[in-house]
């Protein structure tokens, strides 16, 4: 009996029984659903990409409309005004001679850079057009100013080197949106200039035709020749 009692006392309270499963209160992380996005929103996100690429591009690209041929046929219609201007005998009309030089030379430049942006398919009002201009353009203005203001007083000696001098911070300051041999044709300008200055008087007409005819002819054929006229 006592043995019986001791038995069923072990099955009753001593069996060792497996614990009850643990149930997580915390639910599991699900793995997100990608965002759909509709064909319009991808459309106008694809035009957003690609615009952002092209102004790139063109803030990193060069002013390639600098044609060479052009910058030739100025040169020898600055020697041709060299020629007559040297022949003038007041200062007016040896003004008048190169200021109407400086028109035909801006009417030449003009259609040459109009044909060959035409030629290779680009735009003249780019990026890296406007910033040619913007470069180009405040050293011309310059002279334009000091011109009058020489005239004014009389001092037409001082004219070529300023012309030349100024002419060549131009092409530095616009060329460095160009072609590498655009600030180097700036350069040899500059230095053309300053020895304007300093030289004498009668010098002026034939460091003009050096510097407008010669400097435009040899810089220009080397521009055609490497980049396409």
């Amino acid at each position: 009996m006592l043995r019986r009692t001791r038995s069923l006392c072990n099955k009753k309270y001593l069996t060792d029984e497996p614990p009850p499963p643990y149930s997580s209160p915390v639910i599991e992380p699900q793995p997100a659903r990608p965002r759909l996005v509709s064909p319009p929103a991808l459309y106008l996100r694809a035009l957003d990409h690609l615009r952002f690429i092209r102004e790139t591009m063109e803030g990193a690209a060069f002013f390639t409309a600098v044609s060479g041929v052009g910058e030739v046929i100025v040169g020898l219609t600055a020697l041709l005004a060299a020629y007559v201007a040297a022949r003038q005998e007041t200062p007016a009309r040896w003004l008048a001679v190169w200021l109407a030089e400086g028109l035909v030379g801006f009417l030449i430049t003009t259609a040459a850079f109009v044909w060959k942006a035409r030629k290779a398919g680009t735009s003249l009002f780019s990026r890296p057009g406007l910033r040619f201009a913007l470069g180009l353009c405040p050293p011309l203005g310059a002279g334009a100013v000091l011109t009058l203001a020489m005239v004014a007083i009389g001092n037409f000696t001082i004219l070529p080197g300023l012309w030349l001098l100024l002419y060549g911070a131009g092409v530095v300051t616009g060329g460095a949106f160009s072609v590498r041999i655009v600030p180097v044709m700036g350069i040899a300008f500059m230095a053309l200039g300053s020895l304007a200055l300093l030289a004498p008087a009668g010098w002026g007409d034939l460091l003009l035709a050096a510097g407008f005819g010669g400097l435009h002819v040899v810089f220009g054929g080397i521009i055609a020749w490497r980049h396409g006229g």
